[in-house]
């Protein structure tokens, strides 16, 4: 096993080693799926490096809703084989991979029809049953029609007739991944983000990639016997440098995400809730409620995902038909959107309709491209691209262990403060740079919570290069802060300038290219009156 850390001086080890050497699998894509790959690899002992052309958990596995769940509504779609995996692997996750990083949340379900107690009822049932989750996860419970009051005043749809309170799992869908990323970069890994994939040559005996370091603007080869393509809703294109005679074929769904402050609805509990395309999620994060999620065919650019205003009225009219009270524009923090790589189905027009089960396609030796999915499933993904490349290689490795490998930080205590609740086990390391730089602990301007240590072990452990991958990612300031981390950018842009040795025009470059980010990502909710449109801008 090597060192963890994925910060500046093994960004230039592993470099010089993507130049150098042969590797038996490189990993086109650094979100769940992708590190899950490369740890996969590199624990049945593959030489294996992963790059990305932007940063960890940059697309989709940042803005998911957050939830490890089996997907209740998978059930009426007779999807019983998905729920049971996709339970199995929370189980997995639970007790034993990643318990540091997941809660365990209560969900009410209101009932507003009588057929539904039974029917509802008996979906929950089979869920609980298929769980397998004990001790520690409630059973679900029928509610009576007080009883759902008094667990949630502000639940208030139209003739309510009770509902019931179940168990699933929420994660910081981000932190996951850049721990899978520590984690294979343990088992021997080499990580890089910053490093796009141009163009690819077929050789007799594998792939020559051409890729290029954003960082310095150099372009190298890169030789390596297969090539996994976990790209996402980027696939294939990927496919296509990559010389395939057919890309996969994959179907853009957009999920938009409100973000509201915890004290504007009542409730001691998680909300779902039956819409008339599919479901709505009310779902506590800290002092926060996120609220999603649309589920509609996008066909934009793939990089940049954006709310519209009539994504944002959308939730808002679903939500607020559940409240005595409505919600206006003006109480919304933030709002987020990301895309799900759905295996493409031309037989359903309604994304929501389309199986969130994945896709194993290899269009040419050498070449396996995985796709579809859920987060909750990146494990077998991982596991099933290996498997097809231990074919490929004809090699003889060890059965996949990571049913049994506990991630980076990985610890079973309760925690005993907020760091722990983050970083679990690796808390510690924030620790050691307070007690290096006492200053460093103290919160970040505009950033209740957040410290500077936290930006400066965001660079020396988990890989940041950019300002983003700090205030977007590494920490959830730019989702939860009322003006975005417009205050914070300051005091960030300096620490990471002195742990990367920026200079003072890209610190400039760096917060100017964030602010402009973040204005088009607010556009709009300044349209519909959010209070961000009442923080000053630069």
């Amino acid at each position: 096993m090597t060192s963890s850390a994925i910060g500046p001086a093994q960004r230039d080890r592993d470099l010089a080693a993507l130049r150098r050497e042969r590797w038996d699998v490189v990993v086109v894509g650094g979100g769940a799926t992708g590190c899950g790959v490369a740890l996969d690899a590199a624990a049945r002992g593959l030489r294996v490096a992963l790059i990305e052309r932007h940063d960890l958990a940059e697309g989709t596995s940042s803005r998911s809703s957050k939830l490890l769940h089996g997907g209740l509504r998978y059930l009426e779609q007779l999807e019983f084989g998905l729920v049971r995996e996709a339970l199995r692997e929370r189980r997995l996750l639970v007790r034993r991979l990643a318990p540091h990083l997941v809660r365990v949340t209560g969900f009410l379900l209101p009932f507003t029809k009588w057929w539904e107690r039974p029917y509802l009822g008996a979906g929950v049932a089979l869920y609980d049953v298929m769980s397998g989750l004990r001790p520690g996860v409630p059973r679900h419970r029928h509610l009576s029609r007080r009883s759902l009051r008094a667990a949630a005043p502000d639940l208030a749809p139209a003739r309510l007739r009770g509902g019931l309170r179940y168990s699933d799992v929420q994660v910081d869908d981000a932190r996951l991944v850049v721990e899978l990323a520590r984690t294979a970069a343990r088992e021997g890994a080499a990580v890089l983000t910053r490093v796009e994939l141009e163009d690819a040559d077929r050789t007799a005996d594998g792939y020559r990639l051409q890729v290029r370091d954003d960082e310095t603007g150099e372009r190298f080869e890169v030789s390596a016997a297969a090539v996994v393509n976990a790209a996402g809703v980027a696939s294939p294109e990927v496919d296509l440098r990559l010389g395939a005679p057919e890309p996969v074929c994959v179907r853009a769904s957009k999920g938009v995400h409100l973000v509201l402050p915890r004290q504007t609805i009542s409730s001691e509990n998680a909300w779902i809730v039956r819409t008339r395309r599919s479901v709505l999620f009310l779902l506590p994060w800290d002092d926060h409620w996120i609220v999603g999620t649309t589920d509609t065919p996008f066909d934009g650019e793939p990089t940049h995902p954006r709310a519209t205003e009539g994504d944002i009225r959308e939730l808002l009219a679903e939500l607020n038909a559940l409240l005595p009270v409505p919600i206006d524009p003006t109480d919304l923090v933030s709002v987020y959107a990301g895309l799900r790589p759905l295996v493409a189905d031309p037989r359903k027009t309604d994304t929501a309709a389309v199986s969130r089960r994945h896709l194993l396609w290899q269009p040419q030796p050498g070449h396996v491209t995985i796709v579809g999915g859920k987060l909750t499933t990146y494990r077998t993904m991982a596991r099933d691209a290996v498997d097809a490349v231990v074919r490929e290689l004809q090699r003889s490795v060890r059965r996949c262990p990571t049913t049994r490998l506990p991630l980076v930080g990985a610890t079973w205590g309760a925690p005993t403060d907020a760091w722990e609740r983050r970083y679990g086990a690796c808390a510690d390391e924030v620790r050691s740079i307070v007690l290096d730089e006492p200053g460093l602990g103290a919160d970040l301007p505009g950033a209740t919570g957040w410290s500077g240590a936290e930006v400066v072990h965001a660079v020396r452990f988990e890989g940041a290069r950019r300002l983003d991958d700090v205030l977007v990612r590494r920490t959830r300031i730019t989702m939860t802060a009322p003006d975005g981390g417009r205050a914070a950018a300051d005091a960030v842009a300096d620490l990471m300038a002195v742990e990367l040795g920026w200079s003072n025009e890209r610190r400039t470059a760096e917060i100017a290219s964030f602010l402009k980010t973040l204005d088009a990502e607010d556009e709009a909710l300044v349209r519909l009156g959010s209070r961000r449109a009442r923080v000053e801008r630069r």
